[in-house]
């Protein structure tokens, strides 16, 4: 009989080939790069639930016999908190993060860095308290901590109010029940030969399936524009290949009816990028000096600096190319050193750097304008410089959404996809830093106190260039949108 974990349980009702696939063929894995910051901030959160519960026990046996004796032992003891408590029960076993005395029972609580109750949370505890409670464990209600979002960070290492514990008894009552079926299936899966489960959305729902690529090998074909190249197709691209149309260069004439879908329909069909007029004469009324901006920020789950939220986006470097109106272009930036919390250095920096006049690119204009209302909100003799710069902001991403499109954009209007058909030496695989999720490591790595001085200067030289590219990238699409483009 194949021992379960709670975990191999979740991933059986994912989807049953992903748990065999992890049980027979774990070699088969791909390597997700995010997995261990989001084990560190996991951990990170487990801690801290257990900092504000004193007094509390942990289980840290890595055997589990002997984890299963400790948990029996303090669990005959007088009450108190219990952290790691281990059960088992029909070769189920399962680790509770949290189980408090409450009177004569016991609320147990399964710590998440989420930041509210999501429905896999809720299958997640029924197999917690289904075995828990058949070990023998009077439960009084079972709970969800997830992160705040409305907790600000004192300093000093005080988190209390980071958790929000939300009673999921009543929510997890009829799921109970049905624990032992998915027991039962998921030991006749492991007991029998490959699933050969077909792709669909329960690759990536509720997480990312490390087997993907083994269950949808990449064909590497280029030559195909499949349905999902259609912007937000939806339902009409399963349509469109149930009506045998694998290639969109293959759908008639009259069958599509959105806008969007005929542009990308003929753009893709005869392999001629489409540019309207209509970009060129908007640029073109524009005023100088014209500054392209774009920020890079960070995320923490358990925020670090006094006043700031978990999960907040705190900027910590921009790039600004300002180009005036004959053509010249200079280069303007900032980067954070790393030594504590970056916005108001940043902000001053920033409003220093755009000046009273002139438009502002962004690309995705939201991003900028609502990081740049939050530093105004958080530093009020900023405010009025920071509140007139988002009033000169102009967002070429709904320019080149209306008026462009290249078939090698592949149906996305990113700036990554944009580029490359307007600019294809600016590509950004020569880069060490290459998005947005690089530059957030490659600033937390430079914020770890461990870093070597000769990698922080790696680091910093791999931020520097790539938000350079990504301004200088705004300089060239918005000249090629105005017919004024040259490479440089």
């Amino acid at each position: 009989m194949h021992g379960l974990s709670k975990s191999r349980i979740l991933a059986h009702r994912q989807c049953p080939r992903r748990l065999w696939l992890q049980i027979h063929r774990p070699e088969l894995a791909e390597e997700d790069p995010w997995s261990a910051a989001r084990f560190a901030a996991g951990h990170q959160v487990g801690d801290i639930a257990r900092d504000l519960q004193p007094g509390g026990v942990l289980i840290d046996a890595e055997d589990l016999k002997q984890a299963l004796a400790d948990t029996a032992r303090v669990l005959r003891e007088p009450p108190r908190p219990l952290f790691e408590a281990t059960f088992q029960a029909d070769g189920v076993l399962v680790r509770a993060d949290l189980l408090l005395p409450d009177g004569n029972e016991w609320r147990m609580a399964e710590v998440k860095s989420a930041t509210k109750v999501k429905p896999y949370h809720l299958t997640d505890a029924a197999v917690q308290s289904w075995v828990t409670r058949k070990a023998g464990v009077a439960l009084s209600r079972v709970e969800i901590a997830h992160i705040d979002t409305s907790f600000i960070y004192p300093g000093d290492g005080r988190y209390e109010g980071l958790l929000a514990h939300t009673d999921i008894t009543d929510e997890i009552a009829p799921l109970e029940p049905e624990v032992p079926a998915w027991i039962d299936a998921a030991r006749a899966t492991l007991d029998g030969a490959d699933p050969e489960t077909a792709p669909g959305t329960q690759c990536s729902d509720p997480f990312d399936c490390p087997f993907f690529g083994f269950c949808s090998p990449d064909e590497g074909d280029e030559d195909i524009y499949p349905p999902e190249v259609l912007p937000y197709a939806g339902k009409l691209a399963d349509e469109l290949r149930a009506e045998g149309y694998e290639d969109i260069r293959s759908i008639p004439e009259g069958r599509l009816s959105s806008p969007k879908h005929i542009r990308v329909w003929q753009a893709t069909r005869d392999n001629t990028p489409v540019l309207d007029a209509e970009a060129a004469t908007l640029l073109r009324g524009m005023g100088w000096p014209r500054y392209y901006l774009d920020f890079e920020t960070i995320q923490f789950v358990v925020p670090i600096w006094a006043g700031t939220r978990p999960y907040a986006q705190v900027p910590f470097q921009w790039s600004c190319h300002v180009e005036n109106a004959t053509g010249d272009v200079a280069h303007l930036e900032y980067l954070a050193d790393g030594t504590g919390d970056p916005r108001r250095a940043f902000a001053e920096a920033l409003v220093a750097a755009l000046g009273t006049e002139g438009p502002i690119f962004v690309y995705f204009a939201p991003f900028e304008r609502t990081r740049m209302r939050e530093l105004a909100e958080t530093y009020p003799d900023l405010a009025p410089a920071l509140m007139a710069a988002i009033d000169r902001i102009v967002d070429l991403l709904p320019i080149a959404r209306t008026h462009y499109y290249h078939p090698e954009m592949r149906g996305s209007w990113s700036i990554k996809a944009v580029l490359p058909s307007i600019a294809p030496e600016l590509a950004y695989d020569d880069l060490e830093v290459a998005d947005g999720g690089m530059a957030q490591s490659a600033f937390a790595e430079i914020l770890q106190p461990e870093t070597s001085t000769e990698r922080k200067a790696q680091l910093r030289d791999g931020l520097l260039k790539y938000c350079e590219r990504d301004t200088w990238a705004m300089v060239r699409v918005a000249r090629h949108f105005q017919g004024t483009d040259h490479a440089e």
